[in-house]
């Protein structure tokens, strides 16, 4: 009987890992080198790139609707199988518009479908396993956005392709994984819906219900202000990047930007000491003085045209996303009051990756096509005002932020 029980939770963790991988891969075959097939594919302008590419803001917003209305009537696997597929058909549609309004509907409807089986594949991974065992499993979605790269490099040295992320190409690579996904999706074990009974308010969707209480707290009140503002010059490289090293000719694109994420990896895996060893503080500020060097590493790229330094600004990704983000993750859940730490947790969501995102995504959008000259953009600008704007908000950071120490469980 315990070897059968082996067996089955051996099964079930491998069929969760494989959920995340595909996941993960699905998303970065296309998305990650979309900003480059926009300007050198299409031949968008600044400000079109800026509109399509918030669709990403778009869905984190809508997600958390969708996502609470469809699982409280559907089991987990169907949903995010059915979600995989309609994103495939979306992919395959946007891959053959040539014009900015259909192309821009094809992308928000891909994420409309895509976002919310972010935290869907979550929910259904710690239902069937220990919480402790999450982190493991959760790390194959990271392998999956590196193992993305491999589309790039069969198609340069297998297929011999001259070009692959200029073109319509991830698109399609992109909803090959989606019908895979939604094919392993149905083989995952049974997830049933979490309450169909329970109301649901629009405060409740988007953590606005526990608005009044957490920023009653001055530093997470301060907290909050500051990381909503610091989103902003972190959505030049996350939004922009393939258009930034497409400028710079790079030929890999998308596996030289995996790079970041393969530092990801390993920060993830080192936060928590880190926070226990030197404080919430101190973790949030190596984060964001992480932001600080990434932007000066990229002005000091664009000013010599030596891509070494533009190598150190991707490799910085993971301190800042590790240190920074899913520090602030934690420190959200420290200061929200029992039994609101998941609404809490949906209010930083909401307002950092949907309503930050998108004012973060248009504001460089425009920093971009304002500063464009005749052979592309005067990067060097573009990055000296991002990395000023990061330095000053860890200097507002290090002087108002005065948190407790966290509780530890």
């Amino acid at each position: 009987m315990n070897d059968v029980l082996v067996k089955s939770s051996f099964r079930t963790k491998t069929q969760l890992c494989l959920m995340m991988f595909l996941q993960y891969m699905l998303s970065a075959v296309w998305w990650v080198p979309l900003g480059a097939y926009l300007q050198n594919g299409l031949k968008f302008s600044p400000a079109q790139i800026s509109y399509v590419l918030c669709a990403m803001a778009i869905g984190a917003m809508a997600s958390s609707f969708i996502g609470s209305i469809a699982d409280r009537y559907f089991s987990g696997e169907k949903i995010l199988s059915v979600l995989n597929l309609l994103t495939g058909v979306f992919l395959v549609f946007a891959a053959q518009q040539t014009t900015f309004a259909p192309l821009m509907g094809c992308v928000v409807g891909a994420m409309l479908c895509h976002m919310p089986t972010q935290s869907l594949t979550s929910t259904i991974a710690m239902h069937h396993t220990a919480a402790e065992q999450f982190p493991r499993i959760r790390l194959f979605g990271s392998i999956g956005w590196v193992a993305s790269g491999l589309f790039s490099l069969a198609a340069f040295h297998v297929l011999h392709l001259s070009a692959f992320d200029d073109t319509n190409l991830p698109m399609y690579c992109g909803a090959a994984v989606c019908l895979v996904a939604a094919v392993v999706d149905l083989t995952l074990p049974n997830t049933p819906p979490s309450s169909s009974h329970k109301s649901l308010s629009f405060m409740d969707i988007t953590g606005f219900s526990v608005f009044p209480l957490i920023m009653k707290n001055r530093n997470y009140r301060t907290f909050m202000i500051l990381t909503f503002l610091s989103i902003i010059p972190f959505t030049l490289y996350h939004v922009y990047g393939s258009v930034i090293l497409a400028e710079v000719n790079v030929q890999y694109i998308t596996v030289t930007l995996n790079f970041g994420q393969l530092a990801e990896m390993f920060f993830l895996v080192i936060t928590t000491s880190i926070l226990l060893r030197s404080g919430i503080k101190k973790t949030l500020i190596y984060g964001l003085a992480a932001l600080t060097i990434r932007y000066v590493a990229f002005f000091l790229g664009a000013e010599t045209s030596i891509q070494a330094f533009y190598y150190v600004g991707i490799i910085v990704h993971g301190l800042i996303f590790g240190l920074f983000y899913v520090g602030g993750q934690v420190y959200t859940d420290n200061v929200a009051p029992e039994g609101m730490k998941a609404t809490a947790q949906g209010l930083l969501f909401f307002l950092i990756w949907g309503v930050g995102f998108l004012i973060g995504t248009l504001f460089n959008g425009w920093l971009i096509d304002t500063f464009r000259v005749d052979n592309g953009c005067d990067w060097p600008i573009v990055f000296a005002i991002s990395s000023v704007t990061s330095f000053v908000l860890l200097i507002l950071f290090a002087i108002f932020f005065r948190p407790e120490h966290l509780r530890q469980a």
